[in-house]
């Protein structure tokens, strides 16, 4: 009788889900949202410090010139760019129900739309990083 109730509570939660390509780009979607916003927030509160005169303005700036903000840059692009792709295919995945059925098809094709759009941002950006500290 005990051996049967186990079996039976084992069975009831389902076998554990692996994840796949909907999971997989449902969490960037919102990591990569989350991150635009956290960017958003510094970017008003950087603007804000002009109203405390040119010079506190200046020093914050200034601060933009290190080299790990210049990678943190290219990080926000390329949060900015797999956002909007997979912007993209959530709404075509919206508006055209069948197109779920290539749900695989349309997240392989985000993520080649995303690298080759963002290798040549990431030569530019890195080049321009290390020309100007290096």
């Amino acid at each position: 009788m005990a051996q049967r109730r186990i079996a039976r509570e084992k069975s009831q939660f389902g076998s554990l889900y692996r994840g796949r390509q909907g999971q997989w780009s449902w969490l960037a979607h919102r990591v990569t949202g989350v991150a635009i916003i956290l960017f958003l927030f510094a970017h008003v509160v950087d603007t804000a410090l002009v109203g405390w005169g040119p010079s506190a303005y200046n020093r914050v700036v200034h601060v933009y010139q290190n080299p790990i903000v210049g990678l943190l840059e290219l990080g926000l692009v390329a949060a900015v760019i797999y956002h909007a792709l997979n912007g993209i295919r959530i709404m075509i995945i919206d508006f055209w129900p069948k197109a779920s059925d290539w749900q695989r098809q349309l997240s392989y094709a985000t993520l080649t739309v995303f690298v080759a759009s963002m290798l040549p941002i990431a030569v530019v950006m890195i080049s321009h990083i290390l020309k100007e500290h290096f």
